[in-house]
């Protein structure tokens, strides 16, 4: 064991007395008795004790106690805590020995602490099992988790002197776990801290570019928040209000999210930052304070109502309270403003810490009902660790938005809920009978995502049944379970229906033995199983008029021409299936003249770099290798994946693809966008949807085209048209 030199030692004096200044307000004499008392058992017992890094074990533990003080605001039993929390796992203390010194208290939270091992993302039994212990501490007592996010983000703060692996396996470990707990519990500061450390070292390409442009951006930004400002805060002046306004930066990781999730450049994120307005107000007035000034601000500045978000009537389950709007600035420019009174603004930075930071905060009810949903999922979970571990990494991100009914029954569901979760939310028979819905007023349909507080009503009719694609239109298991279970009785219903259609056939066709008859339509038509077959008769793909001579002539050799196809089970209502006898592609290197079709998720078209796919029931479907869904398929399938490659031919084809464009509402944008695309490049154009909103427009545009050499042409007119800002082809 090493000793420590005279500048380690004067250090770890300075680093205790900041930690007693920090604490200042939150203990007692008392209190500092323990504290000190604790504080020179790890010295003692941590004497030369060094971390992988090289620096003293003793300085960690003791950031690791600043942090529980400065940034969460938590007393003396954390202070303690933290110091003590390794000396379990390095053996050098018992929980009896700690109990006796310390009391019942610390030594519970410390055995929580030491009962959390660490976790493997690659390992999923363990990481599972490691989960469901930390859940089970955190029920008995949140101080533990709260630590443990202390230890983690000092842990991330002092990762820059560690080796690459080390980073990265911190790194990955914090993204999984801690980001999201820390945001449940509203420790939103330590959240975004933590996943910027994070993507430092696991996209630092991005990061440092991202960070770099925005110090290069900040006087001019500041200069913008500035004239932002001043008008609001003249008024609210005027008006006599006691109150704080500042512009807050947002993280480097939230706006690389804001860049992936919509497509767009650092230079075209818009919000960028957001002004936050902080009321000293009592209680009895706060809401009516908050709205007062949402009223102020909207009167100097237009709104967008789509962007309002009330969390002031309706809390997150975290506690968070606030209220939320987007405006038009100067230049143009979209600001986002939020409001809040100093209480609300404490429990927003502190979440759950505000708890023990500040006495008279009791709206932790939340939380709380989040914390019995633990321990109930706990106690009565029976499902595999894996399952169990999803389950509650779902429950952990989940966001939710309250929708109202016309009658103004609230409901609860996800962000990127649908109007078709919400009719299953409402009862089965609404959802499976949904075909659209009035959304505040306006028409929707079923794929139309929700924003909170809208207003639905569902429109359903009796014609109306669940399809398959459906599932791709819901996000909650309620509804996808609904729809699952409606197909499958629809599909029973068709079998049976198929199997009556034909029999009564028969019974016309005078056959005997309908077994051997049906087998020699099977074998005609290649076709596995028997209710594979009803079901494509009840949906008319099986013509049975031509199928009479093969039943008749069943004692004869059935034969038919190879490329002779008397139906197709997949036929598309456009081009995307592509027969062998259309040539336009080798697969596997070897294979030639076999069918396959177009996946629908990414429109392969020619000249694109691809692969196929071996699926269950419909025979090769072909992928570009930037298919949003090919890292799934390589990882779950890879031993069914194929290789696939264009046929070096001139034969003319025709692929569908989507363009995604957007620019500014000028008149007869439209017209010049269809003349592009119709009349100068003679490109077949089968659908365009185009929606305008505040002097801009965004639409989408279904085109066929002849290869990709074809489709970067048209984007290319697309792009050079005036008022288009960008035409791209949707992955």
């Amino acid at each position: 064991m090493e000793s420590t030199t005279q500048t380690e030692n004067s250090k770890i004096v300075n680093y205790y007395r900041c930690l007693l200044r920090a604490a200042k307000g939150l203990i007692s004499k008392d209190d500092q008795k323990q504290i000190r008392i604790a504080f020179k058992l790890v010295v003692d017992l941590n004497s030369g004790v060094r971390r992988e890094s090289g620096q003293l074990n003793i300085f960690h533990l003791v950031n690791v106690a600043r942090i529980c003080v400065e940034e969460m605001g938590l007393g003396k039993t954390s202070i303690v805590s933290a110091l003590l929390h390794e000396t379990i796992k390095r053996n050098q203390l018992t929980i009896d020995e700690i109990e006796k010194q310390f009391g019942s208290k610390i030594a519970r939270i410390i055995d929580g602490l030491t009962k959390i091992s660490e976790i493997d993302p690659k390992n999923p039994k363990l990481q599972a099992e490691n989960f469901r212990e930390l859940l089970l501490t955190i029920s008995q007592d949140p101080r533990v988790i709260l630590i443990k996010i202390a230890e983690r983000l000092e842990t991330m703060r002092s990762l820059n002197i560690m080796p690459n692996n080390v980073q990265l396996k911190n790194s990955l470990i914090t993204f999984y776990l801690y980001s999201p707990l820390a945001h449940r519990l509203g420790l939103y500061r330590i959240k975004s801290e933590m996943e910027d450390l994070a993507m430092k070292y696991t996209n630092s390409e991005d990061y440092e570019a991202i960070n770099k442009k925005l110090k290069n951006t900040n006087v001019k930004r500041n200069k913008y928040i500035k004239e932002f400002i001043t008008p609001i805060q003249d008024e609210l002046k005027s008006k006599g209000f006691d109150f704080d306004i500042k512009g807050r930066t947002k993280s480097v990781y939230s706006i690389w999210k804001k860049m992936q999730k919509q497509g767009v450049d650092f230079e075209e994120v818009y919000d960028l930052f957001a002004i936050r307005i902080i009321l000293n107000s009592p209680p009895e007035k706060e809401k009516s304070d908050c709205w007062q000034v949402y009223s102020i601000i909207t009167d100097k500045y237009t709104p967008n109502p789509e962007r309002l978000r009330d969390w002031i009537s309706a809390p997150k389950n975290n506690g968070y309270e606030s209220l939320h709007t987007t405006v038009v600035g100067p230049e143009g420019r979209f600001v986002e403003v939020q409001i809040r009174t100093n209480r609300m603004d404490l429990i927003a930075e502190d979440g759950l810490a505000a708890h023990w930071k500040y006495k008279g905060i009791k709206q932790e009810q939340n939380v709380e009902e989040w914390l019995t949903k633990v321990r109930e999922i706990i106690d009565t979970s029976n499902s595999s660790p894996e399952d169990f571990v999803d389950h509650l990494k779902a429950n952990l991100y989940t966001k939710e938005i309250f929708i109202f009914t016309p009658n103004g029954d609230l409901r609860k569901l996800p962000v990127g809920a649908t109007v078709l979760d919400f009719a299953f939310e409402i009862h089965s028979n609404v959802g499976c009978q949904c075909v659209g819905a009035k959304v505040n007023n306006k028409n929707a349909t079923i794929r139309q995502i929700l924003s909170n507080g809208d207003i639905v009503e569902i429109i359903t009719s009796k014609n109306q049944k669940p399809k398959t694609d459906w599932l791709n239109v819901v996000i909650t298991s309620k509804a996808k379970g609904k729809i699952k279970q409606s197909l499958r009785e629809e599909k029973n219903k068709e079998i049976l229906l198929g199997k009556e259609i034909l029999y009564r056939r028969f019974k016309n066709w005078k056959i005997t033995d309908n077994e051997e008859a049906i087998q020699a339509i099977q074998k005609h038509l290649k076709i596995k199983s028997q209710p594979d077959l009803f079901s494509l008769i009840a949906n008319e793909k099986v013509d049975l008029t031509e199928m009479k001579s093969i039943v008749l002539q069943t004692d004869k050799k059935i034969t038919t021409p190879a490329d002779e196809k008397v139906y197709d089970s997949n036929k598309p209502d456009d081009s995307r299936k592509l027969h062998a006898s259309d040539d336009f592609l080798v697969i596997d290197e070897k294979l030639v003249n076999i069918d396959y079709k177009l996946a629908r998720c990414c429109n392969p078209i020619l000249g694109d770099n691809i692969f196929g796919f071996v699926t269950i029931s419909e025979g090769i479907k072909i992928h570009r290798t930037n298919c949003p869904n090919a890292p799934q398929l390589n990882a779950r399938w890879g031993y069914r994946i194929v290789k696939a490659k264009w046929r070096e031919s001139k034969m003319v084809g025709s692929f569908q693809t989507t363009i995604k464009i957007n620019g500014f509402d000028e008149l007869g944008i439209v017209n010049k966008i269809s003349e592009v695309i119709s009349n100068d490049l003679k490109v077949n154009m089968r659908s365009i949807a185009i929606n305008s909103s505040k002097g801009l427009f965004e639409g989408r545009i279904q085109v066929f085209v002849s290869d990709i050499k074809n489709l970067e042409t048209l984007l290319y007119k697309l792009n050079n048209i005036k008022g288009v800002q960008k035409a791209v082809r949707l992955k």
